[in-house]
């Protein structure tokens, strides 16, 4: 395939030649005999946008779920409201996600009964950390004799009746977004999860490129279909291990293997940097998310080379609520990124979907203006640039701060758009996206 007048970041209008890998760049190529052509007409022509951290199985369940959270639901009669109206799914279950005890206070099964008696329903918090059943979804998993309903991350008791959903829809969404890879960042994901996922890619229902995180096991043999990225550990501040965290990172880098440590409290980062310097840093090691990142901290950051894969979405999704909850003298310690570049951290972006929304151009949006969903400013300090914002999208999948480029060689992994960059920049949006093209094939053209 030819893409013809394709105007690059830099400004240059070049076309560009395609089949599996970039084959050629130049002005004025002549196509060949039967050869595609699509006409940029000087829109912007980019790597493909990288998702770093996301998790894709619950966000195709997410997607046929109820969405309860301070956006949809602000009192314990609008949860009424929507659980009640809510239809059970084919196992007659209710699943209701995005939940914040803003809404109703913290959720029990005795609270969910007065709210939800009739279906087996199943309430999600946002952080992803908990779930709340109510009465008739503990008697159908044999656990009626569960004191509140309520299990935590990691709850050995709680089996849900998931079925491995089809990821079909969320690779169409993601292409319509130019999307052309991403990362599961579930942890603890086994052979037959990884699997399950690369089945997905082979058969089309999920076309980007594939990057899982996984146990330091389970990544010994390559699986088709996928890359294989870093163990993943979730901390908890009530579990905090400086010794067990040291240990399971030392162990993980002697089979040569990076690491990534969920961090979204100061008190989660102070333990994991300072068991990255007692094991030894992997030079693929990463901090996932970094949502509070105390001013002495970042010194640390950028020494041990790590790489931060944050979310700015969350200011545009749930700064009001931050602005509520954490006092002001920490509210430019939430979400950083200028700071962390200005001192040489490595910074990548994602969207975390489904705790997440999923759109990585809302994400740019909301580096460039910090912006609440009620206008306010939250960190202010901590914008960054467009350009910035765009291209920390653009990592490659393994080492998310090294920028992809679009070269002869390169994969024909590109993201094209309406618009000139100076345009693109100014907007951000996806709407933008004319086509998104992964190995040199298309697989979303807008119909504009």
């Amino acid at each position: 395939m030819l893409i013809r007048k394709a105007t690059l970041l830099d400004g240059d209008v070049v076309d560009i030649r395609v089949s599996d890998v970039i084959d050629e760049i130049g002005a004025d190529l002549t196509p060949q005999a039967g050869e595609d052509v699509l006409d940029a007409a000087g829109g912007t022509v980019l790597p493909g946008l990288h998702d770093h951290h996301l998790h894709l199985r619950a966000a195709a369940v997410a997607a046929t779920s109820v969405r309860v959270g301070p956006g949809k639901a602000h009192t314990a009669e609008d949860l009424a409201d929507i659980l009640r109206a809510a239809a059970p799914g084919e196992d007659g279950w209710i699943r209701a996600v995005g939940y914040h005890d803003a809404v109703a206070g913290p959720l029990d099964r005795r609270l969910l009964d007065a709210l939800a008696p009739r279906h087996p329903v199943r309430v999600q918090h946002r952080s992803g950390a908990l779930w709340t059943l109510n009465s008739a979804a503990l008697r159908k998993l044999g656990l009626e004799d569960h004191p509140d309903g309520r299990f935590h991350r990691g709850d050995g008791a709680l089996t849900l009746p998931d079925r491995p959903p089809s990821l079909r829809a969320l690779g169409a969404q993601f292409s319509r977004f130019g999307i052309t890879g991403v990362t599961d960042a579930t942890p603890d994901q086994d052979r037959d999860d990884l699997e399950n996922l690369a089945a997905a890619r082979r058969s089309g229902d999920l076309p980007q490129r594939l990057h899982c995180m996984a146990p330091a096991d389970a990544a010994q043999q390559p699986i088709v279909g996928l890359t294989l990225g870093p163990a993943k550990k979730i901390l908890d501040d009530d579990s905090l291990d400086l010794d067990g965290l040291t240990a399971w990172i030392a162990g993980t880098h002697a089979r040569g293997h990076p690491v990534a440590v969920h961090c979204v409290t100061d008190s989660q980062l102070v333990v994991t940097l300072a068991a990255l310097r007692a094991a030894g840093a992997h030079p693929r090691d990463r901090i996932e998310h970094a949502a509070i990142v105390p001013t002495d901290l970042i010194a640390d950051l950028a020494d041990l080379r790590v790489t931060v894969v944050t979310q700015p979405n969350f200011v545009a999704e749930r700064g009001d609520q931050y602005r509520t909850d954490i006092p002001a003298t920490e509210h430019d310690q939430l979400w950083r990124l200028a700071s962390l570049l200005a001192a040489g951290v490595r910074v990548a972006l994602s969207t975390d979907v489904p705790f997440g929304a999923g759109d990585p151009w809302a994400a740019m949006r909301a580096a460039v203006s910090r912006r609440t969903p009620s206008g306010a400013v939250l960190g202010g300090r901590e914008r960054v640039p467009a350009h910035t914002a765009l291209t920390m999208f653009l990592g490659r999948a393994d080492q998310p701060h090294r920028i992809r480029t679009l070269e002869p060689g390169a994969p024909a992994d590109l993201c094209v758009l309406t618009a000139a960059p100076e345009q693109a920049l100014a907007r951000l949006d996806a709407d933008l996206v004319a086509a998104t093209v992964i190995g040199g094939e298309v697989v979303y053209r807008s119909v504009r």
